[in-house]
């Protein structure tokens, strides 16, 4: 045995690690990474630590003193990128204000000024379809647990290019055995999401796309980072209640857009209320909402049949009136992006 962990630690030594006397000697072999990637996936970055925007990809770093990398003190949220306007950006600034708030974090900048920022920063990307994602962490500063040592909070922000389409197959689901989090925590959208990763990896080891977490009273909850919706056999439109869950703002958008199908009289109505799983399952179609999605069609839960298997008539129907929404909807909504 001894002689075994011996060998081990000569091994150990063998291994020659790498000095960088010199910023441009590390600058070099970081960009050794990214000058093999024919297309960039992040064409732009702002960070409060740096002051400004970055192109660079290579550069596109946080401290690593930076309590929301060692202590996940820090919030988060995204907004859309398409066609070339940034979609609901105001109501998820407004959710990720509130996040910050419930976090303890306050923004080296007023509202006004992230919102430009992250218009210049769009504009700077010349990404015309994707996600802008942005986070306020509690700072830089030492690697103790509280943030008295941090001087000031910090705000960095990604643009992602992605080529996001509408969802029209349907996708299969499980119920979560991952402990869900408190309604504090659920409610504010902050950077812990180990629950969220280990539901998402659980369900892909089953083979389904996603997962639903149900609370300990037997009440649908949400999914890993969406909402979730569903119709009953009486066509109505049903979500479960935000007092435990995150608002999602694309939910909060479908609920204004939906009643367009209550005048049409293919809906019977809208409604947010607590739904216990068992009716969920017998639901005659099922969705997830978030803001990349902007709605999936859920066919399958637990290997049971979502009402007769297929993607529904009314899930289509309000994924297309998301979908006009971004395309077209009030100018409120959607932010023209002054590119250069």
């Amino acid at each position: 045995m001894a002689e075994k962990i011996l060998d081990e630690i000569q091994g150990v030594e063998d291994v020659k690690v790498d000095v960088f006397p010199s910023s441009s000697e590390l600058l070099e072999k970081l960009h050794e990474k990214w000058n093999t990637v024919k297309a960039k996936p992040y064409p732009a970055m702002y960070s409060s630590s740096f002051g400004g925007i970055i192109l660079d990809p290579a550069m596109m770093v946080i401290p690593i003193d930076d309590h929301m990398v060692h202590r996940g003190h820090g919030v988060f949220d995204t907004a859309i990128i398409f066609n070339a306007c940034l979609y609901e950006l105001d109501e998820h600034l407004e959710r990720f204000l509130r996040s910050a708030s419930k976090a303890r974090i306050t923004s080296p900048f007023p509202k006004s000024i992230l919102r430009s920022i992250l218009i210049q920063l769009t504009a700077a990307s010349n990404c015309k379809k994707g996600t802008v994602r942005y986070w306020l962490s509690a700072g830089p500063g030492d690697f103790l647990l509280s943030p008295a040592g941090c001087p000031k909070s910090a705000f960095y922000a990604v643009v992602i290019e992605d080529d996001f389409h509408q969802c029209k197959e349907g996708v299969k689901v499980i119920t979560s055995t991952i402990p869900m989090k408190s309604p504090l925590f659920a409610t504010m959208k902050n950077v812990n999401y180990l629950p969220n990763v280990l539901a998402k990896m659980e369900a892909e080891d089953k083979g389904a796309e996603s997962s639903i977490w149900v609370d300990e009273e037997g009440y649908i909850a949400e999914g890993p980072n969406v909402n979730v919706a569903f119709i009953t056999h009486e066509k109505e439109l049903v979500l479960p209640a935000f007092d435990k869950i995150l608002s999602g703002c694309t939910a909060l958008r479908l609920l204004e857009l939906a009643p367009e199908l209550v005048k049409q009289g293919r809906l019977k109505s809208v409604k947010v209320e607590n739904v216990k799983a068992d009716e969920a399952e017998g639901s005659a179609e099922m969705m997830y909402v978030g803001s990349i999605l902007p709605l999936l069609p859920i066919v399958m839960w637990d290997e049971k049949p979502i009402g007769d298997g297929k993607v529904g008539e009314l899930t289509m129907a309000l994924s297309d009136l998301l979908w006009e929404d971004m395309i077209a909807g009030p100018e409120a909504k959607r932010i023209e992006i002054p590119y250069v």
